[in-house]
């Protein structure tokens, strides 16, 4: 069930489904040559998810593909369809929210490994007429599809985990102990 949520975030955030002959479909999530331990953990979760199947790694400029074949993947990602995700809708079905909601923490990593990073923020006060720069971490996640944030934001919410909107197409987790909560099954990417 962990290999799956974590397969259906990579998938919202950076995967794709693509027909073969003979109703055959292609897998394929992208991954940043910059990450390989993110790559592995894919293909992990691929292999976990379908181990019955081959797994493949598909070089490109700057990134990995790893795919795998099968017939009944748009069974398993029925939010497979034509044009970009952020063009159309994305809703998990019943089962999937249920299996989301027993495993949030790899559903986020998923989301995070694909769409998101953990940085330093920082920012200044003045104390005592001085300026003081503050340096703290956070985590961002960015998605153009509203119907994926609100994914990632009920994730969260499940967790306690508390958030923020800076911009329509961007999450925030700042506040330190929600920090130091995905840094338990999250951490950063490197």
């Amino acid at each position: 069930m962990e290999a799956y949520t974590h397969l259906l975030g990579l998938y919202l955030g950076d995967g794709c489904l693509s027909r073969h002959r003979r109703d055959v479909y292609a897998l394929r999530i992208a991954c940043d040559d910059s990450y390989p331990r993110l790559i592995d953990e894919a293909e992990e979760s691929v292999r976990a998810v379908h181990p019955s199947r081959p797994v493949h790694r598909v070089q490109a400029v700057g990134y990995t593909s790893v795919v795998s074949y099968w017939k009944h993947w748009p069974c398993l990602f029925p939010q497979h369809g034509s044009g970009p995700k952020h063009l159309r809708s994305i809703a998990l079905q019943g089962w999937q929210r249920e299996i989301v909601a027993e495993c949030p923490e790899p559903f986020l990593r998923g989301l995070f490994d694909s769409d998101g990073c953990r940085v330093a923020n920082w920012a200044t006060r003045t104390v005592g007429g001085r300026t003081k720069r503050y340096t703290y971490p956070r985590y961002m996640f960015s998605n153009e599809s509203g119907d994926i944030m609100r994914l990632c934001q009920e994730a969260l919410t499940l967790l306690d985990v508390p958030w923020r909107m800076p911009r329509r197409n961007a999450l925030s987790v700042a506040r330190r102990e929600a920090v130091a909560r995905l840094d338990e099954f999250i951490g950063p990417k490197s």
